[in-house]
């Protein structure tokens, strides 16, 4: 069995940690791991570390943060750890080929998409935006372009009705470190049977821009509730209500049919908020005015019923300061 000796695990947010949590439980070692720099977050702007770097230095690991993999420095301080592979999980920084050719056996990456259906930066809110049935985890070994590597295992999920980015991500922690200790069992072996990708149906997952967040009330319904769902915990769909910039959590398609404009609200009862769409009308479930924390239609009413009263209309354009 090729069992990688020693790996280098390279990853930043929290989807990446639950993979290097599953690698040490699992009884592998990491010679070093890389993160992106610290960020300053919240209110302070203070540097904060990222999820994968608290990880490994609770674990003792030699954490390393390059801004970049491009200088020469880098590549000899990775080439001194004499990696047979290094795990990519969310990293966020371009591997150039100089260092994908450092591991003996190269680069994997879990990247949260049944390959080549979405390639980019987002292929879990862009599954969810596009209804897609399906999702899940490849492992692929890695190359210059970007996620086309040859494809090592998967990992399918169906998806719920329901379904958010939130939830989504969370299923597929579950997911993706068994897939990729499956691999790491027997690399060789997984490599020697690797799939190639077929390009013509690869889709690009574009990173999610602020613009996309703003709703598009002439939209139909149901393309409104995905995006809603797949921008859900961020970065948050919102619209304007008067002077009121709302964010809108979590939405489905209501039952009954649009009598009014698009973004008016046809109803508001302690199941929702109904606003008519270009075709058809959606049921936003969880909303979240300024200086407030998201709440649920039933606890807004209460407190703010004639700001979300029949009648009233929500736009798409910034009316507001």
């Amino acid at each position: 069995m090729g069992i990688p000796k020693r790996i280098i695990f390279a990853g930043t947010p929290e989807f990446a940690a639950h993979h290097l949590d599953a690698l040490l439980a699992a009884g592998h070692t990491a010679c070093a791991v890389l993160t992106q720099p610290d960020r300053p977050a919240g209110r302070g702007k203070r540097l904060q570390p990222s999820a994968v770097k608290e990880r490994a230095l609770a674990a003792g690991l030699n954490v390393l943060q390059p801004s970049s993999l491009r200088s020469t420095e880098v590549h000899e301080q990775l080439a001194a750890l004499e990696a047979d592979v290094m795990v990519v999980v969310a990293y966020g920084l371009l591997l150039p080929q100089s260092v994908l050719d450092i591991p003996r056996y190269g680069c994997l990456n879990v990247h949260a998409s049944l390959l080549p259906r979405w390639r980019g930066a987002a292929p879990i809110q862009r599954a969810i935006a596009a209804g897609d049935a399906e999702s899940g985890v490849t492992i692929m070994q890695m190359e210059a372009g970007l996620d086309t590597g040859a494809m090592l295992k998967k990992a399918t999920l169906a998806l719920d009705p329901g379904e958010t980015a939130g939830t989504l991500e969370h299923r597929l922690t579950q997911v993706g470190p068994v897939a990729l200790l499956s691999v790491l069992s027997d690399l060789p072996g997984h490599l020697a049977a690797a799939e190639k990708q077929l390009d013509a149906k690869a889709s690009y997952a574009a990173k999610i821009t602020k613009s996309e967040c703003q709703l598009d009330w002439q939209r139909d319904a149901s393309s409104l509730s995905r995006q809603i769902r797949a921008f859900n915990p961020a970065p948050v769909c919102f619209s304007f209500l008067g002077n009121a910039r709302v964010k809108l959590w979590y939405a489905v398609e209501a039952t009954q049919p649009s009598a009014g404009v698009p973004g008016q609200i046809l109803d508001a009862t302690a199941q929702g908020v109904t606003v008519a769409c270009g075709t058809g009308a959606l049921c936003v479930t969880q909303l979240q005015f300024p200086g407030s924390r998201p709440l649920p239609a039933a606890e807004l009413l209460h407190g703010r019923p004639s700001a979300l009263a029949p009648g009233q209309l929500f736009s798409s354009l910034d009316s507001g300061p």
